[in-house]
């Protein structure tokens, strides 16, 4: 819907308001920039526009110049990415700008149309301007986006968590391996959480109907940083893991009491995230993981144990962390001497 409204409104600006016969460049601009412009940053989004615009009116300069033909289009796509570049053009607002000067060379204008250059230029950012339009004002859901970011990891580290516990009980080291091989192929759904928490933040800051969405956005975005923590907590968790048991080291009887209480509680965070209704049943199971692991501590005391018991007690806080708990509070519900 949002790319067919910009194509057409960008078409009939050109044709009807500005009187261009040849408004090729207007809906293309739009396809561009609707297409690409889906998620990016406000600068990025902006500059895609510019890119766009720009390919077409120094393209069509220099072959009002040059004339076309294969060599002409080597140097227009040549002298324009420079161009670009020099304006401070980059990534894919620069590819669109050399793709712009490649239409430029194989389309011939209509015989007696006015300056091309001009009119093409003028086309092209009418259907840029449409194209920005539509994505700010019927955006994505902001929050379904962020959510479907979050919950893959909410998921995966759950898991990692129950297979490391199950690790612990059946004092199995290739469990334990399994559940860092795990954590670790969490991090690229991390990294992509990141980004789209960056774009939809600006999504709901700058689109009117997203402004509703801020309060929910803000709650998933200030949770990202310490679900990163945990997530490398919780390797380093089940490497000590697997080193305590390939060295057959005697743990602490009930940890893996404490590790299945915090795979509880990232599922509760998976199913709650965005109302936060039943955030302190989670905190009260991140708090119990933190007890047992300190109280168990003292009867099966090795450097690989005490470890394990320090990331159960780092993980309890990065989650609490992310679950909008202050640090003081924190401290105070931790301290188990």
């Amino acid at each position: 819907m949002r790319l067919s409204i910009a194509t057409s409104a960008a078409f009939f600006v050109s044709t009807h308001v500005f009187g261009h016969e040849q408004a090729f460049f207007a809906p293309v601009a739009a396809v561009i920039v609707s297409m690409a412009g889906v998620g990016l940053r406000a600068r990025t989004l902006f500059e895609l526009v510019i890119g766009v615009a720009l390919g077409v009116l120094v393209g069509e300069l220099l072959i009002l110049t040059i004339g076309r033909g294969v060599w002409q289009m080597a140097l227009v796509v040549v002298l324009t990415m420079v161009v670009s570049t020099l304006v401070g053009l980059k990534g894919l607002a620069l590819t669109q700008a050399a793709n712009s000067s490649v239409l430029l060379a194989v389309i011939i204008p209509a015989a007696g149309a006015d300056n091309p250059a001009l009119t093409r230029f003028t086309d092209a950012l009418v259907g840029g301007v449409a194209g920005l339009a539509m994505v700010l004002l019927l955006p994505r859901n902001a929050v379904r986006d962020i959510d479907a970011e979050v919950q893959p990891v909410l998921t995966r580290l759950a898991d990692v968590l129950v297979l490391t516990a199950r690790a612990l009980r059946e004092s199995d080291a290739g469990l334990a391996d399994t559940a860092l091989d795990d954590s670790r192929a969490i991090q690229p759904f991390v990294e992509s959480m990141e980004s789209t928490a960056a774009n939809v933040t600006e999504i709901a800051r700058m689109s009117p109907m997203r402004w509703s969405q801020r309060e929910q956005v803000e709650v998933y975005v200030a949770t990202i940083h310490d679900l990163d923590n945990a997530v490398r907590d919780t390797r380093v968790l089940a490497r000590r893991v697997g080193s305590m048991l390939r060295h057959a080291e005697t743990g602490a009887p009930d940890m893996h009491l404490a590790i299945d209480a915090l795979a509880e509680a990232v599922r509760i965070f998976a199913d709650d995230l965005s109302e936060r209704d039943d955030f302190d049943r989670a905190r009260q199971q991140l708090v119990e993981a933190a007890r047992i692991a300190v109280t168990a501590l003292p009867g099966a005391m090795t450097m690989n144990s005490a470890a394990i018991a320090a990331q159960v007690r780092s993980l309890a806080a990065d989650l609490l962390f992310a679950s909008g708990a202050r640090r003081d509070e924190i401290d105070e519900r931790l301290d188990f001497d």
